[in-house]
């Protein structure tokens, strides 16, 4: 994060003095920069690197940088209006919409604006991510005899078999497909699971990736309620008489928004009824590597007790390590490997033989271990102060479920209370929060907020977060 800050503070430096230099001219050298900004030579060549793709500089191997020569003026800007009768004609017999939404999914991925403390983020913050280990593993894995080689379209074997053993029960490293990333693999999955137009039954909240798949693909996302002991068993099952769907998606471990963690009871129940129904449950076992310290045992993913295939399971290294680290699994039993399998190779034919050769060197290292048994006991310390935080400072905020696992909490927000206005409001005061009603896909009984704890730099942070939510709280009271 401080290598990142020095990048910017010497680009914007060496941008301001570039007016000193005439087109063509060369800037001084490496080594001199390094001398007079006191800063690392990886630091200058990351900083002249940025102003390069600014097209600000043109870097010369072995003769330096030099101040680039002003670009010709843009050519008169096109009509593109037609695309809208282009794009649109063909859905036009479409019994879903097959129109792309990313918002709901960018509220995670974009990186807020300096100085707010981001409260909306969906991944670890630098300081918790394994990054030596990580670096020590892309290392390890460049010298691998055939690294960068071309892999079984498959995936590595010994990487296959470590995820089977992780999910445990009869599953086979044959019955494993590495993918790259969870949100690819849950697409991979209901590509192949529903046509277009289906209805596809979801939990109620959800995850907004995997609503946004669904309508992507033209499906139809049907809600099932759930409740602190994860999908309600009668409701699904009425669900899919209704309906008539043939897939459920569902995270039965430390549900995203809610946290909920299905119940044991619950299990088999759900496995049932989809075997029943004809049906298949996609398990998005996505946070499983981020239980916090006082959780206890953990049930074992749904696939480990399903031995008729009902279960497609999904499980990803991405949560536990880095937003870049994109290494999953998809895991299933039955002709419906084979449709995953060709689905995968059609979209993106193999994950890079790198990465993956990475993902082996880091969990067989003895720095895998201690990272998770870190960041276990980080975020249990951060869920703890920011709900100690929230309790002091918004206590009308209700927080009906404090999760074991998981990045994150789901807030209910007090009845009438406009979920837009508070966000707007909260990035005002500086801090980005997530409104809950992207994680519906129909209309929401109330109005949500979903705080992460796992993006910010630690307790202080959150402390600061929450009073300054609070500050915008008091603005649209």
């Amino acid at each position: 994060m401080q290598e990142r800050s020095s990048v910017d503070g010497l680009a914007e430096r060496l941008r301001i003095e570039l007016d000193r230099y005439s087109p063509g001219e060369k800037l001084p050298s490496s080594r001199a920069l390094v001398d007079r900004f006191r800063v690392s030579p990886v630091t200058v060549s990351r900083a002249l690197a940025q102003l390069a793709a600014e097209g600000l500089v043109v870097t010369r191997p072995g003769a330096g940088a030099f101040r680039a020569r002003p670009r010709t003026a843009a050519t008169a800007t096109g009509d593109t209006s037609w695309q809208e009768v282009a794009l649109s004609a063909d859905g036009a017999a479409d019994l879903v919409p097959r129109s792309v939404d990313a918002s709901g999914v960018l509220v995670s991925l974009a990186a807020p604006p300096p100085g707010v403390i981001e409260f909306n983020g969906g991944y670890l913050h630098p300081s918790l991510q394994p990054e030596r280990a990580m670096s020590a593993a892309l290392a390890r894995a460049g010298r691998r005899p055939g690294a960068w080689g071309r892999p079984p379209t498959e995936g590595l074997p010994e990487l296959r078999e470590w995820f089977a053993r992780n999910i445990g029960g009869a599953v086979t490293a044959a019955e494993v497909l590495i993918t790259a990333g969870g949100q690819s693999a849950l697409t991979t999955a209901l590509r192949a699971l529903a046509p277009p137009g289906a209805p596809v039954l979801v939990e109620s909240p959800t995850y907004p990736g995997m609503l946004a798949i669904a309508r992507s693909a033209g499906l139809r996302p049907v809600p099932v309620p759930v409740d602190p002991d994860g999908v309600r068993p009668a409701l699904l099952a009425d669900a899919f008489r209704a309906t008539g769907a043939r897939v459920f998606v569902c995270q039965p471990l430390f549900q995203n928004p809610t946290g909920a963690v299905l119940a044991p009871e619950r299990r088999g129940e759900v496995l049932r009824i989809a075997r029943e129904a004809g049906a298949f449950v996609v398990e998005d076992d996505f946070v499983r590597r981020l239980v916090h310290e006082d959780a206890g045992p953990l049930p074992r993913p749904l696939a480990a007790d399903d031995p008729d295939g009902v279960v497609v399971h999904v499980s990803s290294l991405t949560k536990a390590t880095s937003p870049s680290f994109r290494v999953s699994a998809l895991a299933a039993r039955g002709p419906v490997l084979e449709r995953l399998r060709a689905i995968q190779i059609v979209d993106t034919f193999f994950v890079p033989r790198p990465l993956q050769e990475a993902a082996l060197e880091l969990v067989g290292s003895p720095a895998w271990p201690r990272h998770l048994r870190s960041i276990s006991a980080e975020l249990k310390a951060r869920r703890d102060a920011m709900t100690t935080a929230l309790r002091l400072g918004l206590p009308d905020l209700a927080l009906p479920h404090i999760p074991s696992g998981g990045y994150h909490l789901w807030l209910r927000l007090p009845d009438g209370t406009a979920e837009t206005a508070l966000t707007s409001a909260a990035l005002r005061a500086g801090v980005a929060i997530t409104p809950g009603r992207p994680y519906f896909s129909a209309e929401p009984p109330a109005g949500h907020l979903r705080l992460s704890f796992a993006a910010v730099a630690g307790p202080q942070e959150i402390q600061e977060g929450v009073r300054r939510l609070r500050t915008a709280r008091e603005e649209v009271a």
